[in-house]
C-alpha cells in the first residue's frame, strides 16, 4: 500500500467525512457544541448560586421537590405544543423562553433578590418546621435561585437530549449517522476546555472592581451574557440549517431518512414487571441505578465541602470553572488512550468494574478525609493547606475519575450489553431501564439524602457515616450486578455469534447448491 493510500485510510478513520458533505457536519458541531457550551456554564452557575447562599442541603430538597416535578410538567407541555406546531416552531418556541429566562435573570430577577425572596416568612417557617426541613425552607427562601437551578438542570436534557438528537435523528441517513455521530459526540469535551477558562476569568474579577461594586452581579452579567449570545447563535444554525441544508437534496430528503420508531411509554409499575422478567435487562438496570445514587450521593457531601471552603459566589464560581476545565481535559485523554483500550485488551467485564471499583476507591478516600477532619491536619499542614481545601481536591479528584471512567467504559459497557439481545427486548428494555435506572437513580440519592438530612437535624456532616455506608452498600451491588451481566452477556454474545455463523454457513451452501444446479441445468441444455 502506497503512502497516499495509508494517508487516506486514516483520514477517513479520523475524519470520515466528504468534502461537500461538510455544509451539514459542520453547522451540526457548532450547534452540539454550543448546546453544551450552554451547559457547562449554567451548570456551574447554578451551583454557584445556591451553595453559598443556600448550603449544599438544599440540593437534594430541590432535585426531588423543584427538578422532577418540573420535568414532568415540561414533557407534558411539550408534547401537547408537538401535535399543533411545525417541527422548527416547536425548536423555537421551546429554545427562546431559555434564553429569555437566563437574560431577565442577571438583569431584573438577581438585582431585585432582596425584594422577591420571602426572608421574613421562611424566618417564621424555621421556628414552627423541623430543622431537618432546613434545605426545604431554603429552597423557598431564595426562590429566584432555584428557578435558576431547575431552569438549568432542564436545559441539559431538553435542548441536548431531546432536541439536538432529535432533530439530528430527524435530518441523519442510516449511512450517515455511522460516520457523524461519533464526530458530534466530539462536540462535548471541547466545550468543557473552552467553557471552564471563560468561567474562572469572568469570576476573578473582584480585585479589579471598585469597593461597593457587587462582583457577583459583574461577573452574572457576564456568563448569562455568553450564555444568551450563544442561545442566540444556536437558534440562526438551527434556522440556517432549515433554510440551506434541509432544502438540499444531497443532504436531506424526507423519503429516504428512515423514520425511528417511537420508543414505547412504560409507566415506572409496567418497567418494574418488565425488568423483573429478565434478569439480564434487570442487571443493566442495576447497574444505571446504583451509579445514579452513587454519584449523587458523593456529589452533594462534595459540594457542601466547597461550600465550606468558597463562601462567596465569586470564589465558588472560579473553581468551578477550573473544575470543568480539568475535567474536559482528563476525560478527553481517558477517552482517547484508555476506554478502548481496556475494553478490547482486557474484555468487556473489566470494562465494566473499573468505574464502580473507582467510585468505591476514590470515594473511600475523600469521605475517609472528610470524617477524619482533624487526624489529617498534621498531612496538610506538611502541605501548606488545610484538611478542609485537602477534602475539596480530593473530592474534585474523585469526581473527575469517576466521570472519566463513567463516559469511557461505563456507557460503552452498557450499551453494548444490549447488542445481543432482540428487537423487542433491546426497544422496551431501553425504555424500562431510562425509566427505573435513570429517573429513580437521580432522585433515589435525593430521596436518601433527605431522610438524613431529616433524620440529622439537617446536619450533613453528622450523616456522612452513614453516607459511606449507603455508597459501601450501593457499589457492592454494582459490582455483584456486573459481575452477573457479565457471564450472561458472554453466553448471549457466544449464541448470537453461533446463530450468525450458522446462518452464514447455510447461506453459503445454498449458494453452492445453486451454482451446482445451474451447472447442472446448463451442461444438460448443451
Amino acid at each position: 500500500m502506497s503512502t497516499t493510500q495509508e494517508f487516506g485510510k486514516w483520514r477517513s478513520r479520523l475524519w470520515p467525512v466528504h468534502s461537500f458533505e461538510l455544509k451539514k457536519v459542520l453547522p451540526m458541531l457548532f450547534l452540539f457544541f454550543l448546546i453544551l457550551f450552554n451547559y457547562q456554564i449554567l451548570r456551574d452557575t447554578k451551583d454557584s448560586l445556591i451553595v453559598p447562599a443556600s448550603g449544599a442541603e438544599t440540593i437534594p430538597f430541590l432535585k426531588f421537590w423543584g427538578t422532577l416535578p418540573m420535568a414532568f410538567i415540561f414533557m407534558i407541555v411539550y408534547a401537547k405544543l408537538s401535535n399543533k406546531l411545525s417541527k422548527p416552531a416547536l425548536f423555537y418556541s421551546t429554545v427562546i423562553p431559555f434564553i429569555v429566562f437566563f437574560g431577565l435573570f442577571a438583569t431584573v430577577l438577581y438585582p431585585m433578590r432582596d425584594v422577591l425572596h420571602p426572608n421574613a416568612f421562611c424566618d417564621r417557617m424555621e421556628t414552627v418546621l423541623p430543622s431537618g426541613l432546613y434545605g426545604l425552607v431554603q429552597v423557598i427562601r431564595n426562590w429566584t435561585y432555584s428557578l435558576f437551578y431547575i431552569m438549568s438542570e432542564l436545559w441539559g436534557s431538553m435542548a441536548l437530549s431531546l432536541l439536538f438528537w432529535g432533530f439530528a435523528n430527524d435530518i441523519t441517513r442510516v449511512s450517515e449517522s455511522k460516520r457523524f455521530y461519533n464526530l458530534f459526540g466530539l462536540g462535548a469535551n471541547p466545550s468543557l476546555i473552552v467553557a471552564g477558562p471563560l468561567i474562572m476569568y469572568f469570576s476573578n474579577n473582584r480585585a479589579n472592581l471598585p469597593v461597593g461594586v457587587d462582583a457577583w452581579q459583574v461577573s452574572l452579567n457576564y456568563l448569562m451574557g455568553m450564555v444568551v449570545a450563544a442561545g442566540a447563535l444556536i437558534v440562526g444554525i438551527y434556522w440556517w440549517i432549515n433554510r440551506y441544508v434541509l432544502t438540499d437534496t444531497r443532504f436531506y430528503d424526507a423519503k429516504e431518512v428512515k423514520k425511528k420508531k417511537d420508543k414505547p411509554k412504560m409507566s415506572i409499575g409496567d418497567s418494574f414487571k418488565y425488568l423483573l422478567r429478565s434478569k439480564y435487562l434487570g442487571c443493566i438496570a442495576l447497574l444505571v441505578l446504583c451509579y445514579g445514587i452513587s454519584v449523587n450521593v458523593i456529589e452533594v457531601v462534595w459540594k457542601k465541602q466547597l461550600g465550606a471552603q468558597f463562601t462567596n459566589h465569586n470564589d465558588y464560581s472560579a473553581f468551578m470553572g477550573l473544575f470543568t476545565l480539568t475535567t474536559g481535559i482528563v476525560s478527553t485523554l481517558t477517552m482517547l488512550f484508555v476506554g478502548g483500550n481496556v475494553i478490547r485488551k482486557l474484555g468487556w467485564k473489566i470494562g465494566a468494574l473499573v468505574t464502580p471499583v473507582m467510585m468505591l476507591g476514590t470515594g473511600a478516600v475523600f469521605l475517609s478525609l472528610v470524617l477524619g477532619g482533624q487526624a489529617f491536619g498534621g498531612m496538610a499542614a506538611a502541605m501548606g493547606t488545610t484538611t478542609l481545601m485537602m477534602a475539596v481536591v480530593v473530592g474534585m479528584g474523585q469526581n473527575i475519575l469517576t466521570k472519566s471512567c463513567k463516559y469511557s467504559m461505563f456507557d460503552p459497557t452498557k450499551e453494548m450489553a444490549y447488542i445481543p439481545l432482540d428487537q423487542e427486548q433491546k426497544v422496551k428494555g431501553k425504555a424500562a431501564i431510562d425509566v427505573v435506572g435513570a429517573r429513580l437513580g437521580k432522585s433515589g440519592g435525593s430521596v436518601i439524602l433527605q431522610g438524613l438530612l431529616i433524620g440529622f437535624g439537617g446536619q450533613l456532616v453528622a450523616a456522612i457515616p452513614y453516607v459511606a455506608g449507603t455508597v459501601l452498600v450501593i457499589t457492592v451491588v454494582w459490582i455483584y450486578a456486573a459481575r452477573a451481566l457479565s457471564a450472561r452477556f458472554e453466553v448471549a454474545n457466544a449464541k448470537q455469534e453461533a446463530d450468525l455463523a450458522l446462518e452464514s454457513a447455510k447461506a453459503k451452501t445454498e449458494q453452492l447448491a445453486d451454482t451446482e444446479a445451474a451447472t447442472v441445468a446448463s451442461t444438460s441444455k448443451n
